[in-house]
């Protein structure tokens, strides 16, 4: 029954991606093509593997949480995760669907805050669950350079 509940979260992480893949994959093939790129971007094929392995990490932290303390008493942990997905998937819509690189970066900040959070409680419940998430953090931080540099040279 466990692997059950371990393959929905991980279905919940996947659909923020699937989500945010609607915008980024037309734009990635018109849009995105014609912007300036920075020496560290990395190519575009990269994306796709990167993003399917953190939302496997996410959602393997979150049935962790969630088996370890249950709804209850994870509900501050959970809601947070909650909070950063949804954010997760609003990048993708400002920045490939509005076209709003500056916007995105904004919203990139807040969306890093919302991963720390989240990891540092995910860390007090489940020290797995909470290093599970650190991939995804510095990720994200790359994520945010990238969307900087992409902007101002743009």
């Amino acid at each position: 029954m466990n692997y059950i509940y371990a393959i929905i979260s991980i279905v919940i992480a996947q659909a923020a991606g699937i989500i945010g893949s609607v915008f980024t994959v037309s734009s990635v093939r018109g849009w995105y093509t014609t912007l300036v790129k920075p020496a560290l971007n990395p190519p575009s094929w990269v994306f796709g593997p990167v993003w399917t392995t953190l939302y496997t990490l996410m959602g393997i932290a979150s049935y962790l949480v969630w088996r370890k303390i249950g709804p209850p008493g994870a509900k501050l942990a959970l809601t947070m995760y909650g909070v950063q997905l949804g954010l997760n998937a609003l990048w993708s819509i400002i920045f490939f669907g509005l076209k709003q690189p500056g916007l995105a970066f904004a919203e990139i900040i807040v969306l890093l805050i919302f991963i720390i959070i989240t990891t540092v409680l995910f860390w007090r419940i489940s020290h797995v669950a909470g290093a599970l998430m650190i991939p995804y953090i510095v990720w994200v931080s790359f994520a945010s350079y990238l969307n900087f540099a992409l902007w101002r040279l743009n």
